[in-house]
């Protein structure tokens, strides 16, 4: 069976720590600032990590 290839959009969206764990970016974190609290803006800093049925569709699709 050949090598599965790496879905790019996936790999540009997701990142995986050293422990294994996968971590995306949060929504609603691009524009409008001024009206959202400092408390929400540093928790939007912040990436969030997956949970589990969703990490493994995303390590199908990172090919790991």
């Amino acid at each position: 069976m050949p090598k599965l290839k790496t879905k790019k959009t996936a790999a540009k969206r997701f990142k995986i720590t050293g422990s294994g764990k996968i971590m995306r970016r949060r929504a609603y974190n691009n524009h409008m600032f001024f009206h959202k609290g400092g408390s929400q803006k540093r928790r939007l800093d912040r990436p969030a990590e997956l949970s589990p049925t969703e990490a493994k569709r995303v390590r199908r699709m990172l090919a790991i």
